[in-house]
């Protein structure tokens, strides 16, 4: 993957480059930043230009940088390696130490598809059902052995470790060393959405880089050159994604779960200000087969449309951040969120958000919160 396919973070990009080509690359790195900013897209960049894969023309290349890009176009170079989450596959013996490489041809085929994933993206390519991913001891077994190994091409060897803060005590613990005094010409890069979970003795011996959110513009162009979308749909999706290029792919997505939680609340409002209690019991039950990861996130969004209603109201298309069918039903409907009841309406869909993480009935849950709805639509 070349620097020229990260979207924006050109700056970032300039200093890497920087670094590489004057031989001042930490032996370890800690890239961290929001969801959706492009970490996993800059460490496959910088992996690539660390192993010989220039962003020249084609005919321009040498035939050893033809030899890189074939390796890397399926990421099989022999001197790049992966450690990431995974999961204990139902009938898996418990002597089995689960490693990176069960799991390796997923993981390359979703690298394949794009560099722009997120965990619940890997766990539905890894099968994984209710299961927690998690990087265990056999990870830092593997890796020690494989970078106590000689350079196959002569050159830097690339540990790129996904989500490092899911590693268990003892394989972090075991890593340490490795990190701290790595073999001749080894880097390693991490990729955290959560650095503040991570050891400290870890943390410590690394180099913290911070990525920033994609500027609207950087998002705007790719969606034009690369989804071939409108310019006045690419501005409106950049600015719903708020520099978070995985939400912008989502919103492109004709079935994405937003376009269903937005029915979900068009339909809730319709029918609490209609006081129909029969459907609103129907809507709950709906609500409460979503199961409670897809029930809070539903309740999240809910809550960005809650006060982005409100906002409306202030007549300032600076202020908000919706999608063409999101505004279409505030023209009419943002004048029911306001000074009255807003702060009542985001508090009751907090506290929903909370008991329904806390394992609390969510078939009662939800029929409490359309009933309170009912009341804070009548609150003008």
């Amino acid at each position: 993957m070349k620097f020229a396919e990260v979207i924006g973070q050109e700056e970032l990009k300039t200093k890497l480059i920087q670094m590489i080509d004057g031989n001042k690359v930490p032996h370890a790195m800690l890239l961290c930043g929001p969801q959706g900013c492009g970490k996993m897209a800059v460490a496959l960049a910088m992996a690539s230009y660390l192993l010989g894969e220039k962003d020249t023309k084609e005919e321009e290349q040498t035939a050893r940088q033809r030899n890189i890009a074939a390796m890397l176009e399926r990421w099989n170079h022999p001197d790049l390696h992966f450690s990431f989450p995974v999961i204990r596959p139902t009938g898996t013996s418990s002597e089995h130490k689960m490693t990176s490489d069960d799991f390796i041809k997923e993981w390359k085929d979703m690298l394949c598809d794009g560099a722009y994933f997120n965990m619940d993206r890997w766990l539905t390519a890894m099968n994984a059902a209710n299961q927690q991913a998690q990087i265990g001891v056999g990870e830092s077994d593997l890796l020690i052995k494989k970078l106590s190994i000689k350079s196959s091409q002569g050159g830097y060897k690339v540990s790129i470790i996904w989500l490092p803060e899911r590693m268990n005590g003892e394989c972090a613990n075991k890593l340490l060393k490795i990190i701290e005094e790595p073999p001749q010409q080894t880097i390693f890069i991490m990729v955290s959405e959560e650095p503040e979970k991570l050891l400290e003795t870890i943390k410590s011996r690394t180099q913290r880089i911070d990525l920033k959110k994609i500027d609207n513009e950087s998002v705007t162009k790719a969606l034009i050159e690369k989804r071939l979308v409108s310019e006045e749909a690419a501005r409106r999706i950049a600015r719903v994604a708020n520099g978070n290029w995985t939400k912008a792919l989502e919103e492109l997505d004709t079935g994405n779960e937003n376009r269903q939680f937005l029915d979900m609340f068009i339909l809730l409002m319709r029918l609490a200000y209609s006081r129909n209690i029969k459907e609103l019991k129907k809507w709950s039950e709906a609500a409460a087969g979503f199961g409670r990861e897809k029930q809070k996130r539903m309740l999240v969004y809910f809550l960005r449309l809650i006060r982005e209603n409100f906002v409306y109201n202030f007549r300032n298309a600076e202020l908000n951040y919706m999608t063409q069918e999101e505004e279409d039903f505030a023209r009419k409907f943002a004048r029911f969120i306001n000074e009255a009841n807003v702060m009542e309406m985001a508090d009751m869909t907090t506290k929903a958000i909370r008991d329904i993480g806390q394992n609390a009935n969510a078939k009662i849950v939800f029929f409490e919160y359309s009933l309170r709805t009912i009341m804070l639509l009548l609150q003008q």
